[in-house]
């Protein structure tokens, strides 16, 4: 038998460590201008050695902020990859790199389970995490999205599965319907359509029951689901609902193959569900929609980007005050909690700075790619997703996601959510370049609106007309863009057409 002793082991290996100062970094980049605003006022309440500079109008922190790039040349001066690499990239940032001008740590390229992991489901408004943080959140009437967001934080999944599903609450609206195209999702997040799917039951799972659900018809499915009432003649008649409406008992009788009474007592439980169970939640408050950058032709013909100096925190690091009182200071505590507000402060005006570069950096390359929308028009919509942009920038998809989440972009066609840009691909019947998912619905609202009383256009027919021009797209997907539009069907625009001829 072998004896048993002790030795000494020397190991390698790699991980990254999620310190405080990370951790608020990244829920930096996904703020609005609204909540960095109230996030700052916070701080400089709290910190001695912040101050405002209300002087420099474009000023963060003791440099210059990132505020424009010109498409083309120089905007491959101004946003090098070399301007970057004097601050550490937020999924790869090491604590020390918060607080000193030396390169960041070598890391190996996280994949999407990376540092991420635990602050997909960072909310955003107006509290933060300090000590009434617990209390606070309790004791407020919570949003619907709160409390799925809160629910999704203790949900056993995986990480990219997490990240799909927080794009899926930011598409509930308040009634707590499913409102964004699932299709759409998966091609914006860069992942399989399964794995949306799938994530969508899970987000079916959540409180209250019926949430996530894409129609009324199957909202009331998850609640008679949950209450295993869900039999095979209740599921026939949630698909003719407008027949439950009209209370015509004799076809619902022969659709679901039982009696009247037994229709009767199943309308009745319909009528005890709640058909928009959100609604049983505060809503969040509406606040105006101030654009972060600005898009604007330049005096070359190129696009000039630039950002929003007025929603820009100018904030400075008084270090002449700290100079003073640090040498006062004869007490332990004292010198600690003047060494902290220090780190504390240098390290947000880094990271305020560091956010700036990387959302000027992102609407950039978001440009780049659909400068034909800006000169034509959304029929010139090309087909993007964050892996796209990623890739371009050599930063991660999820860092993407955070900094296109509530931003805004004003250009020369209106005010868009940077989210509006990344579109799905329709291919082409030709195997040229793909066409935008945005740029076939705009064709589509394009071709019915012009359509004649006497050839309404049904959508086979539309099929017809896009494979004609190049666009290979499916019966199916015409009728989803249509109803996403909110226009009728052929029949049903006949009928309109009609009555408004007699009339």
């Amino acid at each position: 038998m072998a004896g048993v002793g002790q030795r000494l082991e020397i190991r390698q290996g790699q991980s990254l460590v999620m310190t405080p100062q990370l951790q608020q970094a990244i829920k930096l980049l996904q703020l609005s201008n609204v909540e960095l605003a109230e996030y700052c006022e916070s701080e400089l309440e709290k910190n001695p050695l912040l101050e405002r500079d209300d002087a420099a109008a474009a000023i963060i922190g003791e440099s210059d902020a990132p505020q424009a790039a010109t498409i083309g040349e120089r905007a491959d001066e101004a946003l090098s990859r070399d301007d970057f690499s004097k601050t550490a990239d937020m999924d790869e940032a090491a604590h020390d790199n918060m607080y000193d001008g030396g390169e960041p740590r070598k890391q190996a390229d996280p994949p999407l389970s990376g540092s991420l992991t635990d602050w997909t489901t960072v909310k955003s408004g107006n509290t933060y995490d300090g000590e009434d943080g617990l209390e606070s959140s309790i004791a407020a009437d919570g949003s619907l999205k709160d409390h799925l967001e809160g629910q999704l934080s203790i949900a056993a999944l995986l990480p990219e599965d997490r990240m799909i599903l927080l794009a899926l609450i930011d598409a509930v609206d308040e009634a707590g319907y499913m409102r964004g195209d699932l299709l759409d999702i998966a091609d914006r997040l860069g992942c399989e359509i399964e794995d949306a799917q799938a994530v969508l039951g899970v987000l079916q799972g959540f409180d209250p029951v019926g949430v996530g659900a894409r129609d009324l018809a199957e909202c009331l499915s998850l609640q008679l689901k949950a209450k295993d009432r869900l039999d095979p003649a209740m599921a026939v008649l949630l698909t003719r609902l407008d027949l439950v409406a009209r209370r015509d008992m004799a076809q619902l009788t022969a659709l679901c193959g039982v009696d009247a009474e037994d229709i009767s007592d199943m309308i009745g439980e319909i009528r005890q569900l709640n058909p928009k169970p959100g609604l049983a939640f505060g809503t969040e408050p509406v606040t105006p929609v101030v654009p972060d950058v600005f898009v604007r032709e330049g005096p070359d013909g190129g696009w000039l980007v630039e950002l929003n100096s007025d929603t820009l925190p100018r904030l400075l690091v008084n270090n002449q005050y700290y100079g003073t009182v640090s040498k006062t200071a004869r007490d332990k505590d004292c010198k600690n909690y003047l060494a902290d507000c220090l780190n504390t402060a240098n390290w947000l005006v880094k990271s305020l700075d560091q956010r700036a570069k990387t959302i000027l950096k992102v609407a950039s390359e978001i440009v780049r790619h659909q400068d034909a929308f800006l000169t034509h028009g959304v029929r010139h919509l090309r087909p993007l997703n964050l892996r796209i942009i990623a890739d371009a920038i050599s930063m991660h998809e999820s860092t993407v996601s955070r900094v296109t989440s509530n931003k805004y972009i004003a250009t020369p066609r209106g005010l868009f959510e940077l989210k509006y840009f990344f579109t799905a691909s329709i291919q082409s019947t030709d195997g040229a370049e793909s066409h935008s998912a945005e740029a076939v619905r705009d064709r589509i609202r394009e071709m019915i609106e012009n359509e004649e009383a006497r050839e309404i256009l049904s959508d086979d027919r539309i099929v017809s007309l896009l494979t004609a021009d190049g666009v290979n797209i499916a019966r199916r997907t015409v009728a989803k863009y249509r109803e996403a539009l909110r226009i009728p069907s052929s029949v049903e625009r006949r009928r309109l057409k009609a009555g408004a001829a007699a009339r």
